[in-house]
């Protein structure tokens, strides 16, 4: 399919998903490759390689980020977070409903918020972070009740090959690479997260 036709729900505009749930999940799959050849941006810096994509309502690329907390010295440098401010560039508003955001691994807490306040329809990650994940792991901030915003959330796509990109990152870094200060790194205020 090469647009995405979008419909009126209530006050937002969201993408109307490909016909069938094997076109979606073929989408899907491809929105997550790409996203795993962005999270390798991370590893020149020596940041944790996640990857994040915004796709507008047509499902063109509007923004493609990975982290850069080590890079750029900044605690909120997760790659969900650069591609939103990105994207809301690229589109000139901070409203991006209609849009999705694509992950390599499951958004921490900040990148939920920031996804809710951001009005992103629908989100898309790839392996589970069951220490800090809170679309459904430890806390799901998304699809809460009480939440005003609350997207269209399908994780577990390409989880393994998500999962495998990390875990290669921490045993290398365990192995003495440059910059690894040992576990006392790897434990830091968020429990050694994916992000």
């Amino acid at each position: 399919m090469s647009f995405v036709a979008t419909r009126r729900v209530g006050r937002r505009v969201s993408a109307v998903p490909p016909a069938t749930a094997d076109e979606r999940a073929a989408r899907d799959e491809t929105w997550v490759r790409r996203a795993l050849d962005v999270a390798r941006g991370s590893l020149s810096s020596g940041d944790v390689p996640v990857g994040a994509l915004v796709l507008g309502p047509d499902g063109a690329e509007l923004a493609a980020e990975h982290n850069r907390r080590e890079a750029l010295g900044d605690p909120t440098a997760h790659a969900e977070v650069l591609a939103l401010r990105a994207a809301a560039a690229a589109v000139g508003r901070w409203r991006l409903d209609g849009c999705t955001l694509v992950v390599t691994v499951e958004p921490c807490a900040m990148c939920a918020g920031a996804i809710g306040v951001a009005r992103v329809s629908r989100v898309v990650f790839g392996a589970w972070e069951p220490r800090t994940g809170a679309v459904g792991s430890v806390w799901d901030v998304l699809r809460d009740r009480r939440a005003l915003w609350r997207p269209e959330v399908v994780g577990g796509v390409l989880a393994q090959e998500c999962a495998a990109l990390l875990t290669a990152f921490f045993a290398d870094r365990r192995r003495g690479l440059p910059g690894w200060a040992g576990p006392a790194r790897e434990r830091d205020c968020r429990g050694g997260s994916a992000h």
